[in-house]
């Protein structure tokens, strides 16, 4: 009946669009996150709720299920359960040791600038506050202190005087995930813009999507916007330093590989083993999203020249306050801000709580060039508004 069976570890909005992705594809998916009625879980076959950091409950989930892929959409995973099944032949997306690697900043950062001799900024680790302000001192101020394991931006930091180590440091380990007490103190890189250049890495070849930029704030992403006209021998030198990562981590998907783009170079940032929330904007604007890519090429089916439709932009609709009863208003002024020849779209995740900057939605809006899609997407977001009850 299914053309595959896949186990999803982590059910968010990402997590979401994937399942449809790989239900039109003819998967059985069964959903797994800590919380029920996850956005992935409201479009998936099964669900499961447990922590993806409980070893036990996570053997225990695969054994149930026996799936042919198992797919992680969360960083905040027991990984070495991850290598046990694929050591029993069972087939980790991409592979457990890219999941191993990319769950914590230090190791990818180590594959990427000792192992493959990548450009990076530079960096030192800390785990604690005498660690940081030494950290600081090789790096120099303005640095970014982040922890090692955590995702969308939370606990980073941007710190410009001696006097905001301490505080930055306290933020980082407040909003680390998983049980590691240890953050990266990184060189600030005085970019012109920063880009993920989404690799999809096949069994016939590796493959590009075209750039896309996006902005950030609390180091979580705001709004992107594709395609993002780069220099030539720029956008190469990205997509070599792509290629060289993700073929060392192996396995077959989908790549978001981050870089800082200076005037004269490229600088790698950070990678995550699975679509990207920048690539949103993909939903709107390629042939293929990077759902469809990633489903496509873990289930090794051939993809067709990737193509951007047009210019087109993603805006993120935030909630302001910590909720369990609230309701999502304005739709139909946020679709409004299309137009016959550019098309707006919004995208309701489904949580089922608020809490202060929590994604509930993206706002999607075309373009007659990426600036006036910027401008649409943002517009149809600030249309829609959240009431709390």
């Amino acid at each position: 009946m299914f053309t595959a069976k896949i186990l999803l570890l982590g059910s968010g909005e990402l997590g979401k669009e994937f399942v449809i992705a790989a239900k039109r594809l003819g998967c059985e998916v069964i959903a797994c996150d800590s919380y029920a009625n996850a956005p992935a879980m409201q479009v998936a076959d099964a669900a499961e709720v447990f922590s993806m950091l409980d070893a036990d409950a996570l053997r225990a989930a695969i054994a149930k299920h026996t799936p042919d892929f198992i797919v992680p959409e969360v960083e905040a995973i027991r990984t070495e359960v991850l290598h046990e099944f694929e050591d029993a032949g069972l087939t980790v997306v991409p592979s457990a040791r890219a999941a191993t690697m990319t769950m914590n900043r230090d190791r990818i950062r180590e594959v990427a600038a000792v192992e493959l001799g990548l450009r990076t900024s530079k960096y030192r680790y800390a785990e604690s506050l005498e660690e940081v302000i030494a950290g600081a001192e090789h790096t120099g101020l303005p640095c970014v202190i982040k922890p090692v394991m955590s995702s969308s931006g939370k606990g980073q930091s941007t710190v410009r005087t001696a006097e905001e180590l301490e505080a930055a440091w306290t933020y980082a380990v407040a909003n680390m995930r998983g049980d590691r007490r240890k953050v990266i103190v990184e060189e600030f890189v005085p970019f012109e813009y920063e880009i993920t250049l989404l690799t999809v890495r096949t069994r016939e070849g590796i493959l590009f999507c075209e750039p896309i930029g996006h902005r950030q704030e609390r180091g979580d992403y705001q709004e992107s916007w594709q395609p993002v006209p780069m220099p030539a021998a720029l956008l190469d030198d990205a997509k070599d330093m792509a290629a060289k990562v993700v073929d060392n981590l192996g396995g077959y998907g989908i790549f978001g590989v981050e870089f800082f783009v200076t005037k004269d170079e490229v600088v790698f940032s950070e990678l995550s083993p699975r679509p990207h929330d920048t690539g949103m904007v993909t939903l709107l604007s390629q042939n293929l999203s990077e759902f469809d890519l990633h489903a496509r090429a873990i289930l090794g089916l051939p993809i067709p020249a990737i193509h951007v439709r047009g210019p087109a932009a993603s805006a993120v609709i935030l909630a302001d306050r910590e909720a369990e009863r609230f309701a999502i208003e304005g739709l139909a002024d946020a679709m409004r801000v299309g137009s016959a020849e550019h098309d707006v779209d919004v995208r309701l995740f489904g949580k089922p709580t608020t809490r202060k900057n929590r994604r509930m939605g993206v706002a999607l809006a075309a373009g007659t060039d990426t600036d006036d899609a910027r401008e649409r997407a943002l517009k149809a977001a600030s249309a829609v508004s959240i009431r709390y009850e």
